[in-house]
């Protein structure tokens, strides 16, 4: 399981990007199945990565945004304890399970949820030549490039476990900020005379963005090289752990797949980030909608692109019924299997698609989404918005006090409430929760026992448009 950091469905060549050079996530896309309609449960990263894991929505495992772990205390929490995931599992079955790179769902410190192999990140981003990771248990400082050296660490780990069962969890940081000055000079020449005609720059900002907008418009240029290398040199790193599996003769035994945590507008809708890139939150398809790409030589059809809906907490009961492991759920999960649209001829047929419902969540933002329509809703006051993706794909119309679709937002309405009514714990909904996307510092609601669980950043509280005080 190969998973990037806050990279965009948009954002590989397989994808029809005709500016990014993605040879090998490419290649497993063409002897694979690659999903153009799989979404993230949360615009973020710590929220989408325990979704993943768990199978849980965020108001059902808690993390509901990303994990701010500046102090001590903070580092310590161990935000899915008593949770178990598809690795327990996996590692209850018989597999050495190991995790290479970003964890970033708390007490990065320490091995979890069936790993045994843990080399971690302490955070969930920073520097790609002073990352600060978990090595043996001790903290230290990787003076080399990250991204090769979670690579390095990744084919060390298939090499001690060639002859048993194994589960490899790849958390890359690429193409996480920062972008300047912080990628090979080999990556960064490939697009020093690139126009990047895929993501046009939008002449005015979104309205309310927030994050990065400043920072980035200094030298967008520059920018877009970096966050362009970054990918390109995550994916000369999966290419060199494809040839160790082939020279290890391995390659035809090892199902691979590759997705991200969230999506990402590097300009899309005028600003640069991902849910929290504007306030209020974004849930745009750019924030949600993410690469997933499953490959299998023996048995996985090869060379399809498939438009079937597809979440993240759909891939706990896929893994599971991929390797023939009943799952062990310890409450309700909203998730089914796709293994049927791997393997049958005609697995997009579908005539009651837009009964088919994606529904996501940060904080009190909740859409629901099938192939013609999206809401979203903001809770308690809104603003709400609604979308028909027939005509307007690129959801620049908000449609939502047009008395054409008020039958059909009202019908939506009601089973976005009905679907968080049946999984949400009400002790973390998110719905009641007070996330800023400015980070999570504490459990959740009736979790944390009274303490404040979420930062409101002097940015924000201090913005003329967004005063809290």
């Amino acid at each position: 399981m190969i998973v990037s950091d806050d990279q965009g469905a948009w954002a590989l060549g397989c994808a029809g990007n005709k500016d990014i050079v993605t040879p090998n996530i490419d290649s497993l896309a063409k002897n694979g199945v690659r999903f153009e309609n799989f979404f993230c449960t949360s615009p973020v990263c710590s929220p989408a990565r325990a979704s993943m894991l768990t199978g849980r929505i965020p108001s059902q495992h808690g993390i509901h945004d990303w994990l701010e772990d500046s102090t001590i205390e903070r580092k310590k929490i161990e935000y899915l304890e008593n949770q178990n995931s598809y690795v327990d599992i996996l590692s209850e079955a018989g597999y050495t399970c190991g995790l290479s790179g970003k964890w970033h769902m708390g007490a990065s410190h320490k091995p979890q949820k069936g790993f045994s192999h843990w080399f971690a990140h302490e955070s969930g981003s920073g520097p790609y030549y002073a990352a600060p990771m978990y090595k043996n248990g001790e903290l230290y400082v990787e003076t080399d490039y990250i991204t090769d050296v979670i690579t390095d660490d990744a084919i060390q780990f298939v090499n001690e476990n060639k002859d048993t069962p194994f589960y490899l969890h790849i958390g890359y940081t690429a193409p996480h900020s920062p972008w300047i000055d912080n990628h090979p000079k080999e990556y960064t020449d490939l697009y020093k005379n690139c126009l990047f005609e895929s993501v046009p720059q939008s002449k005015e900002n979104h309205p309310n963005s927030i994050f990065l907008t400043h920072e980035v418009q200094q030298d967008i240029t520059g920018n877009l090289i970096g966050y362009f290398a970054s990918i390109t040199a995550m994916d000369y790193n999966i290419g060199r752990i494809i040839d160790e599996l082939v020279k290890l003769d391995l390659r035809e035994e090892t199902l691979i797949i590759f997705t991200s945590d969230n999506g990402f507008s590097c300009g899309h809708h005028g600003f640069w980030g991902k849910g929290n890139g504007t306030f209020p939150i974004n849930l745009f398809d750019t924030s949600v909608k993410v690469p997933f790409i499953i490959n299998y030589p023996p048995s996985i059809k090869k060379g399809i692109v498939s438009d079937k809906l597809i979440s993240a907490y759909d891939i706990r009961p896929t893994i599971l019924d991929l390797v023939n492991l009943p799952d062990s759920p310890d409450i309700t999960l909203p998730g089914q299997s796709f293994i049927n649209s791997l393997y049958e001829e005609n697995f997009d047929i579908d005539e009651e698609n837009n009964h088919i419902y994606i529904l996501d969540e940060y904080g009190p933002n909740r859409m629901v989404r099938n192939k013609d329509f999206k809401l979203i809703k903001r809770y308690p006051y809104g603003p709400d918005e609604f979308y028909d993706l027939r005509y307007d794909p690129n959801e620049n119309d908000n449609k939502y006090f047009d008395p054409d679709y008020q039958s059909v937002i009202e019908e939506m309405t009601l089973d976005l409430s009905k679907w968080f009514l049946t999984y949400a714990n009400p002790e973390i909904d998110g719905s009641r929760e007070s996330v800023f996307g400015s980070g999570q510092k504490n459990l959740a609601g009736d979790w944390s026992k009274g303490k404040q669980s979420y930062i409101l950043e002097d940015y924000i509280r201090e913005s003329p448009k967004y005063n809290y005080d």
